[in-house]
């Protein structure tokens, strides 16, 4: 098997849709045998882009707001992956960013996934990331996010991102039951020696 070191670098050089990237080919992803908790998210915005820091703009700021870490903490701490549906940023929509590239995932996760077999918490950030690791009755993100089992594996979120203001206005309870639960959870696993 190739090492996690040689995957990344890989990974890292990786130009499989450079032509539909219009910022041009940056995949972000963070990775380390020790991970034992693991974000799924959609793909670097061009804040993440340009720096090569993933989760590095408002989004990530509530993101680690929700996990009840610090900046510090969240980047230094090797039991903590990143890897993103889309690894490079794919690019403006009318409202938003475009979806992630479909290459990314089938490409990299379960070669990324080989390498880290101590995750015991998978953050499905998204509806990209939830499609694409769940395979449950839920009709809406909504539904899963307020009724999936938090014992789980799998952890499915809203997305962190500013623009989903309305959604958490709607959504109170995601605050005050989901929130506690999944910082909890992660606390309880970070503990652990």
């Amino acid at each position: 098997m190739e090492s996690l070191c040689d995957l990344l670098a890989d990974i890292r050089a990786c130009t499989a849709c450079a032509e539909y990237l219009p910022l041009g080919p940056r995949p972000v992803v963070v990775a380390d045998t020790a991970a034992k908790i693991l974000i799924i998210g959609q793909a670097p915005g061009t804040r993440v882009h340009k720096t090569g820091i993933p989760w590095n703009d408002p989004s990530g700021d509530r993101l680690r707001q929700w996990l009840g870490m610090d900046r510090e903490q969240f980047y230094a701490d090797p039991r903590l992956a990143i890897m993103p549906m889309g690894f490079c940023y794919p690019g403006k929509a009318k409202s938003g960013d475009l979806a992630p590239r479909k290459e990314c995932a089938p490409l990299w996760h379960e070669r990324l996934l080989a390498h880290m077999p101590k995750v015991e918490l998978v953050l499905l950030i998204g509806q990209y990331a939830q499609a694409y690791y769940l395979r449950d009755n839920f009709s809406t993100l909504t539904e899963r996010v307020a009724q999936h089992p938090s014992s789980h594996r799998f952890f499915p979120l809203p997305h962190p991102s500013p623009r989903n203001q309305l959604w958490l206005k709607r959504n109170p309870w995601f605050d005050s039951e989901v929130v506690p639960r999944l910082r909890a959870r992660v606390h309880r696993i970070l503990e652990k020696k």
